[in-house]
């Protein structure tokens, strides 16, 4: 793959407002407003009414939930800002080039590369999830959510891309300096509808461009991808015009099938989206980056092990579960570890094999899937709130989960 260089952050470029008699410098990341033909076909689009695309399942609040002041004294706690951070170094795999051109011996293999960038790949193609190489997700290099740990391998060291796959337009997704690098290989790119016109900004022809609705497929080599829908929202700039569409994505080879929630709140829509292309023989799940003040748009581990077992069907073979969302940045007020706690006991309790990683190392999910709780080395003490005491046959129930990581009360 050939890769050019892009900074590590977002880059500010003057672009022109259109307001006519008064020209605003505009960030290159915040990308472009769709138009002309691509702005007529979201406008035709099943999903987009009253000026925005709507959620499956109903209105989602997209904006925090209850009082601004609860809000603020969660984000200001001393104690709680401590535990949104991890206390040592995070354990990044050194993944090689040398890894990764051996060809998965199962023919599937995934490479969680930290947040919600996988390399997943499957039957013979390489597909890139969301990447996101960037030092910030932000659109300038100086502010915002930095990374808790290096990115595992140089972008270019990952070899050929068949096809990067986007799942929403949000910083943490997708990341301009990123897409600036890969735009100068071979590529395709996978992305829900509008979201192209920022990529088309940052140099992307359109002829290397697959923009779909929910619902809408593309032939990629012997890949069929997928747009489905998801829970969520979408904006770059200062003005958010909710004219691009997020979605969780499905990507089937010829022997296998594997699935990339994007970021999402827990719907009855897993259901149907399994019964129609599953079921998976793994599953991308967001259980990161939740919180009581917007529980529309993200999933807590509990619910994305629910979606997980919803996505396979009551007669399926369960496929792997393979978290993502979480450990590379601070996005939410809960602990930095507790989404790889969570989900760990939410899995065990459901009897569903859930594969924990370090960040750039690559497992096959037909193989040995690595279940070390690697987190617990560099994170405080975490409480285990999810596991409150249950009524069972008339008497009350205590699990070991209500001590923490050190095991104290």
């Amino acid at each position: 793959m050939r890769a050019s260089s892009a900074p590590p952050g977002g880059t500010v470029a003057a672009t022109p407002s259109s307001s006519p008699g008064f020209r605003v410098p505009r960030p290159a990341a915040f990308g472009q407003d769709p138009g002309g033909e691509r702005l007529a076909r979201i406008h035709a689009s099943p999903h987009f009414g009253d000026g925005v695309f709507r959620n499956p399942g109903g209105p989602a609040r997209t904006r925090p939930a209850g009082s601004g002041k609860a809000l603020a004294k969660t984000y200001l706690d001393k104690d709680a800002r401590r535990r949104r951070t991890p206390r040592g170094t995070v354990p990044v795999h050194a993944t090689t080039l040398a890894d990764l051109a051996r060809p998965p011996a199962t023919g599937l293999r995934l490479t969680w590369l930290g947040h919600s960038s996988v390399l997943a790949e499957i039957d013979g193609h390489r597909v890139l999830f969301d990447p996101v190489w960037g030092e910030r997700c932000s659109p300038f290099p100086f502010a915002g959510p930095r990374r808790l740990h290096p990115v595992p391998l140089p972008l270019a060291a990952l070899g050929p891309v068949d096809v990067v796959v986007i799942s929403h337009d949000h910083y943490d997704h997708l990341d301009m300096p990123t897409i600036k690098a890969l735009a100068g290989t071979d590529a395709l790119f996978a992305v829900p509808l509008g979201v192209g016109a920022h990529l088309e900004h940052w140099g992307v022809s359109p002829d290397r461009l697959r923009e779909l609705d929910w619902h809408e497929s593309a032939r990629v080599g012997g890949l069929t991808l997928t747009a489905t829908p998801a829970r969520h929202f979408c904006g770059r700039g200062l003005r958010n015009t909710q004219h691009t569409l997020w979605a969780s994505w499905v990507v089937a080879g010829d022997r296998h099938r594997v699935y990339h929630s994007g970021d999402t709140g827990y719907f009855e829509g897993f259901r149907d989206i399994g019964t129609a292309h599953g079921p998976f023989d793994a599953t991308m799940i967001q259980i990161g980056a939740y919180s009581e003040f917007w529980p529309d748009i993200h999933m807590t581990p509990d619910e994305g092990v629910r979606a997980h077992l919803d996505l396979q069907g009551p007669d399926a073979e369960r496929g792997v579960l393979l978290p993502i969302h979480w450990g590379t940045f601070n996005l939410a007020p809960h602990p930095w570890a507790e989404p790889g706690e969570w989900t760990k006991d939410a899995a065990e309790e459901a009897g569903q094999t859930a594969a924990f990683p370090r960040p750039g190392e690559p497992f096959e999910p037909a193989g040995e899937v690595p279940v070390e709780p690697w987190w617990r080395a560099v994170s405080g003490p975490i409480a285990h709130p999810w596991r409150l005491p249950r009524i069972a046959e008339g008497t009350t129930e205590t699990f070991k989960g209500d001590l923490d990581l050190a095991g104290e009360r």
